[in-house]
């Protein structure tokens, strides 16, 4: 990165900029593993060295520490010599739909997106909707939204799924329990440089927004409709009053959506991947439950229960994002193994 032709190469210098970073963690955690095992082999010729008996009791306590402290190093190096997902270090983009269960489907979903902001705002990432598509009482048929933050989709691509809600719904006069869900699908977001779209493949419509939105809406159209005619994906926005800025969005979902179905393509799984990231929405189907009248949470990915879907629900999912991300790098460590 120091030589004159690399410096001079803003290109070049960004892209050995982002390698470097990406591998100094590891070399990082390699030479502390190295020192801590210089500093056993020495502790151990002391060893050899003294003959007074108390001395040797403090060298074989202090060489015990040290052998401990390398197998923790060791392990650490293992994760962190692990494959890295390239897009950890992006930026999401999330969408939420209604699935199995009427109204009560859409208020969960209204319930997960508040939850995930919430969980954005912990971490000091900014969130903003995209798109809505709003059912009654105030939930959703749809809502898209982006996180920006570095690292987002390392936490995010955690919550990809169906998820199943057990609680007894405010419209529900006889106290019954009613069990609903809603899918969850996370995206990297793409930059334009990523995806090469060909603005001959795009049939963009405007037309007059719906819902609220005072005088403007009658007046003004600004909600944007993109097709990708070789694909037949279809994005809305109309949340915003310019016309431009729904269409700004509206061409980031499209760019994240193609880039995730260039993934698929690749691994020669489209329909196959797809479904297993958001599934049809059936009550069968579920990477995680909710239920209410025993308050819990349980992610049936990795069999485990939290209580407290109060505080889990203001957006505390750190624990449970970590307990997944554990179990993910347990498999690869036992992959990589065999």
């Amino acid at each position: 990165m120091a030589t004159p032709e690399v410096a001079a190469d803003p290109d070049q210098l960004r892209k050995l900029g982002k390698e470097r970073a990406a591998i100094e963690d590891v070399v990082a955690r390699y030479r502390q593993y190295k020192a801590t095992e210089k500093t056993l082999e020495e502790t151990k010729a002391m060893l050899q060295e003294n003959s007074d008996e108390e001395m040797k009791a403090l060298v074989k306590q202090e060489i015990a520490q040290l052998e401990s402290e390398l197998e923790r190093r060791r392990d650490e190096l293992r994760l962190a010599l692990l494959p890295r997902d390239p897009n950890d270090e992006k930026h999401v983009i999330v969408e939420i739909r209604a699935g199995t269960g009427g109204d009560e489907a859409g208020l969960f979903a209204a319930d997960l997106f508040r939850m995930y902001q919430r969980y954005a705002q912990t971490r000091g990432w900014d969130s903003e909707v995209m798109s809505t598509s709003e059912s009654g009482l105030g939930g959703f048929k749809e809502i898209v939204f982006d996180v920006k933050g570095k690292g987002a989709f390392s936490r995010f691509k955690y919550e990809r799924g169906v998820h199943r809600v057990q609680r007894i719904p405010l419209t529900e006069a006889m106290g019954r329990i009613h069990t609903s869900t809603a899918t969850v699908a996370v995206l990297p977001e793409a930059d334009e440089v990523e995806v090469d779209i060909n603005p001959n493949d795009l049939r963009i419509d405007i037309y007059h927004s719906g819902g609220a939105g005072g005088q403007n809406v009658n007046k003004v159209a600004t909600a944007v409709r993109i097709t990708h005619l070789p694909t037949g994906i279809v994005v809305t926005c109309q949340d915003e009053r310019s016309q431009l800025k729904n269409k700004n969005k509206a061409m980031a979902v499209l760019r994240a959506r193609l880039l995730e179905a260039e993934r698929v393509k690749r691994d020669s799984e489209e329909v196959e991947a797809r479904r297993s990231q958001v599934g049809s929405g059936e009550r069968a189907e579920k990477i995680r439950t909710y239920n209410f009248p025993q308050d819990r949470l349980t992610d049936h990915r990795i069999g485990r229960t939290w209580h407290n879907l109060p505080k889990i629900l203001a957006g505390d999912l750190d624990d449970i994002i970590d307990a997944l991300a554990t179990e993910d790098q347990a498999r690869q460590l036992a992959e990589q193994v065999a």
